[in-house]
């Protein structure tokens, strides 16, 4: 039977003095717990609760791209119009543009950045004009690449609420499968083109540094948001699959297709658009066909062309009434029941499950691509690999589409603070997959941070505990791979775990975590505009938090020192005595054992050390106690829990190998 005792309890405290001269000497109360101030102060722009502030603005791109695409020569070449308007209150003199297609010419600054030697390469970006456009004939603007960026020098200076028009026009070389993120690779029944990252797009230009041209190394993006109108060219055998909304299917799609996608969208099991056999029959090239798409809100826009693709789709059912589509794409040998014939199963129950959780999904249409780029992610569209199958293709899925929500809605800027989408995605991911199907593939764990399968508590301790570990904001290009996946996916999203379960609860975090997403989506937010925002909404002072688990890679480790009667006599209560060890503080629960099978919990919550490394918990008299362990279901990380219980029990008694606790069905999750 377990009874809980929480303020009825009374916690004494050591001298300060003795406790501080006692206690390990890494942990310091007026370090952990000195006044923080966050990178960004707070002003006009960027509220105080962290939302955004009454003067707060935001540029705008808007696109028109023509582009087409030759499968013969592996190229693309295009022609976009950017309309740019200037909401900032500065005069802008230049323009700067993302120029990622550099990235994989031989004198790219990424080449020597990476950790891995590349040994192919492409001449990147071809620009061949650039001009402004202004109602008569185009005039030609001044420019200058340098490396992954394009600086347009503008005649007129932009002032306060202007906008201007640039016609560029471009190409490139598509790269293989070694391009990563955008890709061609060869299938049985035709290539498979993920093309991203294909137009020049607009760099941001916001109140904290003004433009924002750090080089495209190996760190995503960071893009303003607007509306694009593209036209896709491609052979006629193809089918061009492009996030946003298909404009034109009376063009482009047989009347077969055009029925099929009408059932799609009434139903809820997925309706077959392109078969096997429709891919086997599929006449050959006779011409081109120009696919005509158009997307709102967005800062991004990507597509993937092939005349191999199966494609399916089923009714995404939204709050309020809403609905979209979930589609998927993959070429014949992907499909089956264990593999790519679930997928769009999977997107679109991705997709309800985020929606009704934290924010209704924005888009008319949610993608799902296998192909060469596996493991990436645009607005309303996933790349995903051609092998995927069983539980490791719902994983993907359901992470690569949750990126929607961060940094699709959410505008993080990736290029500086990559922990911000990959750790908060994850996070959101795992409860997806706790609740699919009953939780088939939950809980989620990733060999690489969790080799043992125990509790995200214990597996975290091997970053905690490297002194190499780069703390969470390190800025993303400057983590070691050896440390990506474990500082900014694992590491990120387990502090929210903590912050959910652990420090503020349920009732508190998800709120706020819904407001955070509000206030925010389509916008810009800072890590210092998160922080104050859950504090605010939250009800807590948490720069002890952000300090020790962000700012540093501080390590936990709690002790129960003693235990001990007073007089010797069980009957006239008992003093514990709990230690903190080591920089970080975290909330966390001493359990009590007595030997006629009761069991009494005391909170120690972070406060405890603010004064002292040490406490005495003081208990009313009852039956002898067998042990007192501090967390005893492993819901913190704790360095050293080998000091975790006292035990009074009988010599050689174990009583802290108990099974871990841990979240699932909604009340939390594990990375």
């Amino acid at each position: 039977m377990r009874i809980l005792a929480f303020a009825a309890l009374a916690v004494a405290t050591l001298g300060a003095v003795g406790a501080r001269a006692q206690s390990a000497a890494t942990f310091d109360p007026n370090e952990t717990f000195a006044p923080l101030g966050l990178p960004d102060p707070p002003n006009r722009y960027r509220s105080s609760g962290g939302a955004p502030g009454p003067d707060y603005w935001q540029n705008r791109a808007d696109y028109e791209i023509h582009a087409t695409l030759d499968p013969a020569a592996k190229s693309l070449g295009g022609e976009e119009i950017i309309t740019y308007t200037n909401n900032s209150p500065d005069t802008l003199d230049c323009l700067w543009l993302q120029l990622d297609q550099n990235t994989y010419r031989r004198d790219a600054r990424s080449v020597l950045a990476g950790e891995w030697p590349r040994r192919d390469f492409t001449d990147g970006y071809v620009i061949e004009a650039v001009n402004v456009v202004e109602g008569g004939p185009d005039t030609p603007a001044a420019h200058l690449v340098s490396d992954t960026r394009l600086q347009v020098r503008l005649a007129r200076p932009l002032a306060h609420g202007g906008q201007v028009k640039l016609r560029i026009r471009y190409h490139y070389t598509v790269p293989g499968v070694w391009g990563g993120r955008t890709s061609w690779v060869a299938t049985p029944h035709g290539d498979i083109y993920d093309i991203a990252q294909w137009y020049p797009r607009m760099a941001v230009y916001d109140d904290i540094r003004g433009w924002d041209t750090a080089p495209y190394l190996v760190q995503e993006f960071y893009l303003e948001y607007g509306d694009f109108d593209y036209f896709i060219t491609a052979p006629s055998d193809m089918v061009v699959a492009g996030a946003g909304e298909l404009a034109n299917p009376a063009e482009v799609l047989t009347a077969a297709e055009r029925d099929r996608l009408a059932q799609a969208r009434a139903s809820d099991k997925t309706v077959t658009i392109r078969s096997d056999a429709d891919v086997a029959a599929a006449p050959p090239a006779r011409g081109t066909l120009t696919w005509h798409f158009h997307m709102t809100d967005t800062r991004d826009v990507a597509f993937s062309a092939s005349r191999a693709f199966v494609w399916d789709a089923a009714r995404i059912d939204l709050p309020g009434g809403r609905t979209a589509l979930a589609q998927s794409f993959y070429p014949p040998e992907s499909g089956g029941e264990g593999a790519w014939g679930r997928s769009t199963e999977y997107l679109k129950d991705s997709v309800e499950h985020f929606s009704r959780r934290w924010a209704t999904y924005p888009y008319p249409n949610a993608i799902n691509i296998a192909g060469g780029s596996s493991g990436m992610e645009y607005p309303g569209m996933a790349f995903d690999g051609i092998e995927d199958k069983g539980k490791a293709l719902f994983w993907i899925t359901a992470h690569e589409i949750g990126h929607t929500w961060f940094p699709m809605m959410v505008g993080f800027d990736e290029r500086r603070h990559a922990w911000m989408d990959e750790g908060f995605n994850t996070f959101i991911d795992t409860f997806e997959s706790d609740e699919f199907a009953g939780g088939v593939y939950g809980p989620k764990r990733d060999s690489e941070y969790a080799p043992g399968g125990g509790a995200p508590a214990d597996e975290i301790e091997s970053v905690l505990s490297d002194p190499a570990a780069p703390p969470i904001l390190t800025r993303a290009d400057m983590i070691p791979e050896k440390y990506r996946h474990a500082v900014t996916y694992f590491k990120s999203a387990y502090g929210l775990v903590l912050l959910r379960e652990v420090i503020l609860g349920p009732d508190r975090f998800d709120p706020a975590f819904r407001k955070f997403i509000a206030d925010w989506a389509f916008k810009h937010p800072e890590p210092s505009d998160f922080f104050r925002a859950m504090e605010s909404e939250g009800g807590e002072d948490l720069s002890w938090f952000w300090r020790g688990w962000y700012l540093n890679n501080w390590n936990l480790d709690l002790a129960v020192e003693s235990v001990a009667y007073v007089d010797g006599d069980p009957a006239k209560g008992a003093k514990v005595t709990v230690a903190n060890r080591d920089k970080l503080v975290l909330p966390a629960t001493l359990e009590v054992a007595y030997a006629d099978g009761k069991t009494v919990d005391v909170a120690v919550p972070v406060e405890t050390w603010m004064l002292r490394g040490r406490v005495v918990v003081e208990l009313p008299g009852g039956a002898p106690i067998l042990s007192a362990t501090i967390d005893p279901h492993h819901l913190i990380p704790d360095r050293d829990r080998g000091n975790n219980q006292f035990s009074l029990a009988a010599r050689g008694a174990k009583m802290n190998n108990r099974p871990p606790k841990t979240f699932r069905n909604g009340s939390g999750a594990q990375p």
